[in-house]
């Protein structure tokens, strides 16, 4: 039987993910203004976020190879 976290284990990874792109945003992403590093930052953590909110919720591994 594989261990798996319970819900609440869940719910903080997703808490401390959301936090953490949060500040990512605030100093690369798309809250610096209308630069172009601005929005290629914001859109790269954009898509970040989500693979690893998908990972935390279906808890898929996603750097295993085997």
């Amino acid at each position: 039987m594989k261990n798996r976290q319970g819900c609440l284990a869940g719910l903080l990874e997703l808490f401390l993910l959301d936090k953490l792109i949060d500040w990512l945003q605030r100093r690369f992403g798309f809250e610096r203004g209308c630069s172009c590093t601005g929005s290629g930052c914001g859109f790269l953590l954009l898509i970040v976020f989500v693979v690893l909110a998908c990972s935390i919720v279906t808890k898929t591994n996603w750097l295993r190879l085997f």
